[in-house]
């Protein structure tokens, strides 16, 4: 079974949420080829978004995971707890989910597109997102994202 439809079907069964279930349903029955690009993003394409000030990222990692080691700029949501925490979220920019490979920034892709959520999710992960974030470019992406504040 495909990792995205296991994904959608787990989050089906398991949540018993009935307002978002038409949402789900919609994306899933309207799901093709421009909808599989939109919900992807690589580093590169964060970066740029982070720069302009158009993209949040929220890490979906457990706190102790985060406390070994942190990419900033980003919210810290857990995600186990994204259900009771949406309100902390920005909605008026591309929201990206992010964890050290991509499995669960998937799950959470997909349970805040069922909200409503513009939502992508990193496909590189956060260790893809760090190898782009080097040296100069550390330099440089820092200056950018502290002016775009």
């Amino acid at each position: 079974m495909k990792p995205l439809l296991f994904i959608l079907l787990l989050i089906g069964f398991s949540t018993g949420i009935q307002a978002s279930d038409e949402v789900l349903e919609n994306y899933i029955s309207s799901f093709d080829y421009a909808s599989r690009k939109d919900m992807k993003m690589d580093s590169k394409g964060l970066i740029a978004l982070l720069k302009e000030g158009k993209a949040q990222v929220i890490d979906i990692r457990f706190p102790e995971e985060r406390t070994a080691w942190r990419v900033e700029p980003s919210l810290s949501i857990p995600l186990n707890e994204l259900p009771k925490r949406l309100d902390e979220i920005d909605k008026s920019k591309i929201v990206v989910t992010a964890c050290p490979h991509k499995d669960r920034a998937a799950i959470a892709m997909v349970y805040l597109r069922s909200r409503g959520i513009q939502a992508k999710y990193l496909t590189d992960g956060l260790i893809g997102l760090a190898e782009n974030l080097r040296g100069d470019n550390a330099k440089s992406f820092s200056d950018a994202v502290i002016r775009a504040k």
